[in-house]
């Protein structure tokens, strides 16, 4: 079976071609949940009210800070003349409980949609309480299974997590059938574990030589060297890894360090590894991943000026699919003909059954949803070359 793995031609220059940006002078008023910041929200009063529910402190804090980083600069890039946003983002710390905590703040201050929350964990608890409260969400990030099913008013931006593991198995199948593949994956991350049963169910229907199969859970993800010994020794030539970037760093440069020369590839939430402090960049030189954005394609060009200029850093796919999670709610808004005078209830039933209607042509390629909340778009091969994305 062959899969399309172009990107979608027809992305518009997002940041260019929102009407009205900046000539309508309606930017959205956003908070962080601190003192300083509550005067920018409340000027903007009246406006759409977007949540944001993230790990923005602790070892998982990057990845809450893109997503905070792409709702606020969607906020303002698609407030235009008839519709304002306002936003208000928590700090989930990465723990499901705080997750919900931080959830009840923001409907006590009137939210009406939550892109939101960002690890799998705390959406899955989060997503049962929306569920209960009928509180529109679109997570950006999430990608189990579970955070969408049985639940009418819960939507997904990123690829489920079998979505991932099939397509990779899948991609390997075409473009790398004769290698020898060990997998590394995290036993105890909903994440990794889920790509890795998806992975290793597609790669035996397309008789892939998987030769070991090794896992490891946050307490050791310090050192990689014991499953990279074990894949060496198995004669491993590719290393399949759904694991996110942070460690990710950490197993490229145990295989350097060892001599290892192998081809390693990951999936969405290996997106970054570029940006690790203190990462060597050379060793991931003929990394492969899968990911629906790329910050080297044109097409983002606009996009990245403006994230870099707010933020002073390059963004990753976290802060692309944040973004077009806003994008999403936005053209829903508009299908459905929700105002900010709507009670947050009564949204949630119109923007449930607009997103269902909806085409959304985002950064992360053309996006619809199908009645289970997941997310239907093409997925994309990159390989690192010179320090950039390249189409594989």
């Amino acid at each position: 079976m062959s899969i399309n793995m172009n990107p979608a031609m027809n992305r518009r220059s997002l940041i260019a071609g929102v009407t009205g940006l900046g000539a309508a002078g309606i930017l959205a008023g956003c908070s962080d949940g601190g003192a300083a910041a509550e005067g920018s929200a409340s000027a903007a009063a009246g406006g759409f009210k977007i949540g944001s529910i993230g790990p923005k402190t602790g070892a998982t804090a990057s990845y809450g800070i893109s997503v905070t980083n792409g709702v606020e600069l969607g906020c303002k890039d698609f407030s235009v003349d008839g519709l304002s946003f306002e936003c208000k983002s928590e700090d989930s710390t990465g723990n499901a409980e705080t997750a919900v905590n931080a959830y009840n703040t923001l409907v006590d201050w009137g939210m009406q949609a939550l892109v939101g929350p960002t690890l799998t964990g705390p959406s899955v608890s989060v997503a049962d309480q929306c569920n209960t409260d009928r509180t529109f969400m679109i997570t950006p990030s999430a990608s189990s299974e579970d955070v969408t099913a049985g639940k009418d008013c819960v939507f997904q931006i990123c690829f489920t997590d079998p979505n991932q593991g099939r397509n990779a198995a899948l991609f390997l199948a075409e473009k790398y059938a004769d290698e020898k593949i060990a997998v590394i994956y995290n036993s105890g991350d909903a994440y990794s574990s889920g790509i890795y049963t998806a992975f290793t169910e597609q790669a035996k229907a397309s008789k892939l030589q998987v030769v070991s199969e090794e896992s490891f859970k946050d307490d050791s993800a310090s050192s990689f060297n014991n499953q990279l010994t074990k894949a060496q020794a198995a004669g491993a030539t590719l290393i399949f890894a759904p694991i996110y970037y942070t460690p990710a760093s950490v197993l490229l440069t145990n295989a350097h360090d060892m001599g290892y020369d192998v081809t390693v590839m990951g999936c969405d939430g290996m997106d970054g590894i570029l940006g690790v402090e203190g990462f060597d960049t050379s060793y991931a030189e003929g990394l492969l991943l899968m990911t629906p954005f790329s910050a080297d394609d044109p097409a983002s060009a606009d996009f990245v000026k403006a994230y870099q200029d707010a933020y002073g850093e390059t963004p990753d796919q976290f802060a692309a699919d944040a973004y077009d999670g806003v994008h999403a709610v936005a053209e829903a808004i508009k299908k459905a003909g929700v105002t900010p005078d709507t009670a947050p209830e009564d949204s949630c039933e119109k923007l449930a059954a607009a997103m269902l209607e909806i085409t959304v042509e985002g950064l992360t390629g053309t996006l619809s949803w199908n009645d289970k909340g997941q997310v239907e778009k093409d997925p994309t091969a990159f390989v690192i070359k010179d320090g950039k994305y390249v189409q594989a």
